[in-house]
């Protein structure tokens, strides 16, 4: 006998006057308002370093050349007066582990500053957004002007805007290819035409992908793309700095006079002015509480002390505090898992100073030919072996090139080998030895690379001298 299991239909109904119902909410721009105070003062120098260093350092020459250069064609990576080599790659690494490490501690600590202040979407954002002001007008002419139907000032206005978005795009773009090609060639060609078909493109590439992160997108790179907004919340404790509304002296919160006395009227000291919310550039209400949408910009305390200053009323309505602080217990500065973090950072720049101070600034590859052997004029066993020699160091060196691993071994070929600053250099050698002086048909080889002015730059290679069998 079958058994029918009933059924129901829980499909909602239509919404009136609608075919369906939309589950999709539609993006509100955000219209950010002027503002000025302590918090943005600093941010504005902080992002002017960064400017500085970035638009600025691919212009330094050292030694000829730039200072900073990515020479991927040679795998040569200048810096300043190092050059390393992709067999310094685990250096590269170390940097981006420390840096990793870095922004664990300041999270913990600080909370998301790192977005607020020193983030690249959140500068070029911060200065896209003045682009806008600057051709557009405040908050409420831009809101206005959105809503105006078309005309010329209209349309010259945000013409006027978008070509500075491009403008700025196009020169954050050309930058980032100058560390990789030479920045004072790569201008010329580019301009003249004959730069590579690649330079084209990657210039383009990072000229739209900058006008459409800092100028589209905006708070929803923050919001929904970054990874970093979504595992930071892990590294909050209550002892973290976060940006928040204090409930005690805010609420309930109302309009008065400026010279009112608010108690009396059962108020507390947030007029709802809800300034916070038009200068946040992310579109929160900070009064709603910790919000994953909030970058830590700090923005809001700048306006809301405004508005205290105004009313008369201590500042620090919205300000960088604790949770432990906003509900009346003692934040805890050191702490188990800061300490951690502290100590781990510490042990790693250790490690990474070390790691560079040790360096050797000369490398030998050895690499045998791929004939095992061969019977020379003399009826001697020789191997030959290609050689690449790299002088990391910015001074010219020579060295004097040795072999050993058996009794009658000889060395054919170049023995005194001058190397130029930061270049490599490829030559081949011919080891031979008598056959009955060979052990075993396999043997062990070491090559040294001595360098004649400097006793402590020595470095070895390993290799096999492969010969007939052994009988």
């Amino acid at each position: 006998m079958s058994h029918r299991i009933p059924l129901q239909d829980i499909t909602p109904p239509p919404a009136p006057n609608s075919d369906g119902i939309d589950l999709y909410a539609a993006r509100e721009k955000i219209h950010t308002r002027a503002f000025s105070g302590f918090f943005r003062n600093l941010r504005m120098a902080g992002g002017a370093l960064l400017m500085l260093i970035y638009f600025g350092t691919v212009w330094l020459s050292w030694n000829g050349r730039q200072a900073v250069w990515w020479n991927l064609p040679e795998r040569k990576f200048y810096i300043f007066g190092s050059t390393f080599w992709p067999q310094d790659f685990i250096l590269l690494s170390g940097i981006l582990i420390v840096a990793a490490f870095g922004l664990f501690f300041i999270t913990v600590y600080a909370g998301r500053v790192w977005c607020g202040y020193t983030c690249p979407q959140s500068v070029w954002t911060w200065m896209f957004m003045w682009c806008e002001k600057l051709t557009e007008g405040d908050r409420n002419q831009r809101i206005k002007l959105d809503k105006a139907p078309a005309s010329a000032s209209k349309l010259l206005r945000k013409s006027a805007k978008h070509g500075l978005w491009l403008l700025i795009g196009f020169v954050t773009g050309l930058t980032f290819v100058g560390y990789f090609a030479p920045i004072r060639e790569l201008c010329i060609e580019l301009f003249t035409g004959q730069a590579d078909g690649w330079a084209y493109f990657w210039v383009g590439f990072f000229t739209l992908a900058t006008y459409g992160n800092a100028g589209w997108l905006r708070e929803q790179v923050c919001v929904h793309m970054c990874p970093y907004s979504r595992f930071q919340s892990v590294m909050f404790d209550k002892d973290t700095l976060i940006v928040s509304y204090d409930p005690r002296r805010g609420e309930p919160r109302g309009p008065r006079r400026r010279q009112a006395d608010f108690k009396s009227q059962g108020l507390g000291e947030c007029i709802d002015c809800t300034l916070c919310v038009q200068v946040c550039p992310t579109g929160i209400d900070i009064r709603d509480g910790l919000q994953i949408a909030c970058i830590g910009c700090a923005a809001c305390i700048d306006a809301c002390d405004t508005v205290m200053d105004k009313m008369g009323y201590p500042r620090g309505l919205v300000s960088y505090t604790t949770e432990h602080n906003l509900s009346g217990q003692q934040t805890r500065t050191l702490r188990p898992r800061l300490i951690g973090y502290a100590l781990v950072l510490l042990s790693m720049l250790g490690l990474l100073a070390s790691a560079f101070a040790m360096r050797p600034l000369t490398g030998l590859d050895v690499a045998k030919d791929r004939m095992l052997y061969r019977e020379n004029a003399e009826g001697r066993i020789e191997n030959v072996y290609s050689l690449k020699i790299l002088n990391k160091d910015q001074h010219p060196h020579t060295y004097l090139l040795q072999a050993a691993g058996l009794p009658d071994l000889r060395l054919q070929g170049q023995r005194e080998i001058r190397v130029a600053a930061g270049d490599s250099l490829s030559l081949a050698v011919q080891l031979s030895s008598a056959a009955e002086q060979m052990p075993s048909s396999s043997n062990e080889v070491t090559f040294t690379l001595q360098d004649i002015d400097d006793s402590d730059n020595r470095v070895v290679a390993k290799s096999r001298f492969i010969g007939p069998q052994v009988r």
